[in-house]
């Protein structure tokens, strides 16, 4: 029974460490607390919804998580921060809430229109990097905006 472990060292974006493990046979790793999920539709246009969902682990004792949402154009230039769906809330620095905190998982959306920051323009065509923040912890995906 061996127990292998990697680490890959990400850049760009805030990247940082992501590492996986394989445990013992009969052993499942535990749930991630962070799960940033693939917007769908994807290619898209003009909008797309971003899945994620928060550990209930990360609400216990009645701690609050920080959550950010961001989208980034390929040179690290913010284009836009999408809203909370169920809220309407624009996604910089909400504290969520959880009505099943404990050890089931939190799923959020997160409701982007395709539309720049501050201009109403879309977005052109291109890939676009989505970055979210629990906790100063930061969790980062591709998207694609197709016309």
């Amino acid at each position: 029974m061996k127990l292998y472990a990697w680490a890959v060292l990400v850049g760009g974006l805030g990247g940082g460490l992501v590492a996986g493990s394989e445990g013992v046979l009969g052993q499942t790793p535990p749930a991630p607390l962070v799960e940033l999920k693939q917007n769908y539709p994807n290619p898209f246009n003009p909008a797309t919804t971003i899945p994620f969902t928060l550990n209930g682990d990360l609400f216990a004792n009645g701690h609050r998580p920080r959550v950010s949402l961001k989208i980034y154009n390929v040179l690290a230039q913010l284009v836009a921060v999408p809203i909370l769906q169920g809220t309407g809330e624009a996604l910089t620095d909400l504290e969520l809430t959880c009505g099943t905190a404990g050890t089931s998982p939190c799923a959020f959306s997160a409701y982007w229109d395709g539309n720049v920051l501050n201009t109403g323009n879309p977005a052109a065509s291109g890939v676009y990097i989505y970055q979210l923040i629990v906790d100063g912890r930061r969790f980062t995906k591709k998207m694609i905006v197709m016309k």
